[in-house]
């Protein structure tokens, strides 16, 4: 039965608390909301945001931009080839530690996996072995590596590895946690083994979902490239953070436009590969 408006208010002066939270409930939100915004003001000084420093702040930043412009074009092609060099590392090490990691991700991701390992304890063992390689940030793994490689592209791809690892074993996981158990109850009633039930029935409902996080991961992965050559793992950063240090502000924002341009490159050819890759994916089923 729908209510009028003048029913429904009528029916609130009669019994008012019937339109309202209990008084325990509500004291909880207030006091959960003072909270809330208690603390984002304390952050709010104890970090020194106050106008005043954000207004100068802003000023200064207007000073770095007008640097920047008008952008630097070169005109030698050796510095040209060098920047383009250093863009083609960056790609180079966020595909190599996006593969690596995929490669050793794939089959702990099994062994994380409720449907695929039954065991409990072995399966929340790895489980856990996944957060501990998540809690490292990559940054922190390229400052560990580089002490023990030295600099170049090599710590670079070691520390995207090892920290997609984690991330991969995670997300594969739970998209292999996700599947139909119907596929493999076919494969099994047709006596496949437990290898060909992953093979046949459950590899072909994740491939998609993994095909997806592994184009989304490697876009990130170019971005984060670019972190980790500043501080000495190779790639565009490293000319980047040399231009900045040396106030060279116009090829500074040249390489940063340079940077866009390629990731936005990147970004078009990954959904170009999921609508058809993913999509006959979807229209084989």
């Amino acid at each position: 039965m729908n209510l009028t408006q003048s029913q429904i208010e009528a029916a609130r002066a009669q019994v008012p608390l019937a339109f309202q939270a209990p008084l325990p409930v509500r004291i909880r939100r207030y006091a959960l909301w003072t909270f809330l915004i208690g603390l984002f003001c304390w952050c709010l000084y104890d970090f020194d945001m106050s106008p005043l420093r954000i207004w100068e702040g802003l000023g200064r930043f207007g000073r770095v931009l007008s640097f920047m412009f008008p952008p630097h074009v070169w005109d030698n092609w050796a510095d040209f080839a060098e920047i383009l060099n250093g863009l083609g590392e960056t790609l180079a090490i966020a595909f190599l530690g996006t593969v690596l990691g995929a490669i050793f991700a794939l089959p702990l991701s099994l062994l994380g996996a409720k449907n695929i390992i039954k065991k409990s304890i072995l399966r929340l063992s790895v489980r856990r072995g996944f957060d501990v390689i998540r809690a490292f940030e990559t940054l922190i793994l390229a400052l560990i590596f580089i002490r023990a490689f030295g600099l170049g592209p090599l710590p670079g791809i070691l520390a995207i590895a090892v920290s997609e690892i984690g991330t991969f074993a995670k997300l594969f996981s739970e998209a292999i946690e996700n599947t139909s158990e119907k596929p493999v109850e076919g494969v099994k009633a047709s006596g496949g083994s437990r290898l060909q039930q992953i093979r046949f029935a459950v590899a072909p409902q994740v491939n998609p979902v993994i095909l997806s996080i592994l184009l989304y991961n490697f876009e990130s992965n170019v971005r984060s490239g670019t972190i980790l050559g500043i501080v000495g793992a190779g790639g565009i950063g490293f000319l980047l953070s040399d231009r900045i240090a040396a106030y060279k502000w116009d090829e500074a924002w040249s390489i940063i436009f340079l940077i866009i341009v390629m990731v936005y490159i990147i970004d078009w050819l990954s959904g170009l590969i999921r609508s058809k890759v993913i999509g006959k994916w979807d229209g084989a089923k």
